[in-house]
């Protein structure tokens, strides 16, 4: 298995991992302000959206380095990978639950996982085609989503992203 592949496995069980512990961290720390800005204070799809964005945010910065080398453009190959994961998980959960009216728990992890998944396959990607070493772009857009995910933890729209699905919808 060649570097980038180990990587990427070693990414997505970090992530995996990280993402299902900051579930539960809100809760385990007493829901202390600053907790919440990065991880999740309620089952609303956006707030779900953190699992992937800090944990892989952070394996992205630690270990990124490692392969800056060998892999130039590594950086924007996570931060695309991120994205591509971000939009994954409204997609495949409002397409999902709206076929079938409701929402099941083992389905919500298994979709968190494919996207978990499917980030990494997009980093892998990325990281083999590399056309720009460093996308300044894409650095702001990470930039703008960490202040995006405090800010509407604090103040969230009206809107469906942003609110608790119904307990009536879970089965």
């Amino acid at each position: 298995m060649n570097d980038l592949k180990k990587f990427c496995v070693i990414g997505f069980l970090i992530t995996t991992v990280l993402g299902i512990i900051s579930h539960f961290v809100y809760d385990w720390t007493g829901r202390g302000f600053l907790i919440g800005l990065f991880f999740p204070v309620n089952e609303s799809t956006w707030e779900h959206m953190k699992l992937l964005f800090f944990p892989m945010l952070l394996f992205a910065l630690v270990a990124g380095k490692r392969m800056e080398r060998q892999y130039p453009c590594i950086y924007n190959a996570m931060f695309t990978g991120i994205l591509a994961g971000l939009l994954l998980i409204p997609t495949l959960f409002y397409t999902y639950s709206g076929i079938l009216g409701f929402h099941v728990a083992w389905v919500n992890i298994a979709m968190y996982v494919i996207s978990v998944l499917v980030a990494y396959l997009v980093v892998y990607r990325v990281a083999l085609t590399c056309k720009n070493k460093d996308s300044k772009v894409l650095r702001i857009v990470m930039y703008v989503l960490v202040v995006l995910f405090m800010v509407f933890t604090v103040y969230p729209p009206d809107l469906g992203l942003f609110q608790v699905p119904s307990p009536e919808g879970m089965r």
